[in-house]
């Protein structure tokens, strides 16, 4: 599940009058509605929770805090790790409120442990208050949710398998709730942005299934045993803390610093595994590998660090013009080459041509502003010659199809730059290598 603090919604803005209007007013809409849904309850004379309730609550609230400082450590870091998701590992309590206590209790439960969480919270860690509220109201109307759905009468007509299916069906109505509000804020806030990679990696979001199956036990275990009970539950979830920096550190030992895309030896792992997926199908796929032209000028009148926002919006351009399973790589320098594995059954050098073309065009296009002791100034144009390979017909391996690549490429730089050439016949000898200037 993504959350207010993953990589496409952390931006300088502090202040919510920094946001753009549409997403002002989802996040004024959202807290409004889940007041609105706590005071409706309030309104329909729902009964004050029992002691017992009360207890529930006071013990999951407790569970939580306890939870949260002993996780602590690992909780900052992951904060001060640029790039990663931030899975809200604390639904394994709200989840359980969610199940157990009614709608009003479990709402001051939610707000009392986020209130608590946002406080401890060292600056600069910290996220915007408008951020940290919107958060806390997403929970607030995916446990809202969760509850009615469980509550549902349909599901005592299915005897002993009534409580599993109520539960499993809560489950999907908390995830679908609060994923779709953080999504579609996601895509109001930034319209370059892949709003289908926000939830993150499928480990990622398998983490997060695993999180709310054990609130789902904590909720069962509490309901039929003592409070202390819940220390069985805290060991998972630490466990489950300590794996989360092991993939970040995986994650940064893959990414290209300045560009965010995959290193070259990231690139070479995984795209070395989807083609070997390719050919157990026995699909095709297409290589493209890519050099920007001309692109020692763009150092040499602007500076490096004016060449390297280029590489960045170049690298955001290639990412908008593939599709979401498609390898995007830095090869080095101002190269760049792309996997397209389970292209249409028929894939040919015309297909690959067509898609390297439209990326050639799109590129063309960027334009890049950036700052100077002169003022702001626009980095026109950087045009890029690119050369592309087709599996299995150019080459049963990946090395096979990088290597004829590169030669499209390299034809492709031969033919005047700022265009597209494929497969390894009908070029002619390659000649010795030369700079790809």
């Amino acid at each position: 599940m993504p959350s207010v603090h993953s990589p496409a919604l952390r931006t300088p803005r502090s202040s919510i009058r920094s946001l753009p209007a549409a997403v002002v007013v989802v996040v004024l809409a959202v807290v409004a509605t889940a007041a609105a849904v706590v005071v409706a309850d309030l309104l329909r004379g729902a009964a004050p929770p029992s002691p017992a309730e009360a207890a529930t609550g006071a013990v999951l609230l407790a569970a939580g805090v306890l939870h949260h400082e002993i996780a602590l450590g690992v909780d900052r870091l992951r904060r001060r790790t640029p790039g990663v998701h931030h899975v809200d590992l604390n639904s394994v309590w709200t989840f359980a409120v969610a199940i157990l206590l009614p709608p009003v209790a479990a709402s001051a439960v939610v707000v009392g442990l986020y209130l608590y969480l946002h406080l401890r919270t060292r600056r600069p860690l910290r996220a915007p208050v408008h951020r940290h509220v919107y958060s806390t109201a997403t929970i607030v109307l995916a446990v809202h949710a969760a509850a009615a759905v469980i509550a549902l009468p349909g599901f005592g007509r299915l005897g002993s398998f009534a409580l599993p299916v109520a539960v499993a069906a809560g489950l999907l109505a908390y995830t679908a709730v609060n994923t779709g509000l953080v999504l579609g804020v996601v895509a109001l806030a930034g319209p370059g942005v892949r709003v289908l990679r926000v939830p993150g990696t499928g480990h990622e979001m398998a983490l997060e299934l695993a999180t709310l199956c054990l609130g789902a036990l904590a909720a069962g275990m509490l309901a039929s045993s003592t409070p202390f009970v819940l220390l069985l539950v805290i060991p998972p979830i630490l466990v489950l803390h300590r794996t989360m920096p092991l993939r970040d550190l995986e994650e940064q030992a893959d990414t290209d610093a300045k560009t965010g895309l995959l290193n070259a030896a990231g690139w070479h792992t995984r795209a070395g595994r989807a083609l070997d997926a390719v050919a157990r199908e026995r699909g095709t796929a297409g290589l493209l590998v890519l050099d920007l032209d001309m692109f020692k000028t763009v150092n040499d009148r602007h500076g490096h660090l004016a060449g390297d926002e280029v590489l960045g919006a170049i690298a955001r351009t290639l990412r908008a013009e593939v599709r979401g399973h498609d390898l995007v790589g830095r090869f080095g320098g101002e190269e760049f080459v792309v996997l397209l594995p389970r292209l249409s059954g028929s894939a040919d050098h015309a297909e690959v041509r067509r898609i390297a073309d439209r990326i050639r065009r799109r590129v063309g296009e960027v334009r890049v502003e950036v700052s100077g002791p002169h003022g702001p100034r626009t980095i026109e144009a950087v045009t890029v010659s690119v050369g592309g390979a087709v599996f299995p017909h150019d080459g049963d391996g990946l090395t096979a199809l990088v290597e004829t690549a590169d030669s499209a490429l390299y034809a492709a730089k031969r033919a005047g730059r700022d265009t597209v050439r494929t497969g390894a016949h009908g070029f002619g000898p390659r000649g010795p290598r030369r700079p790809r200037s």
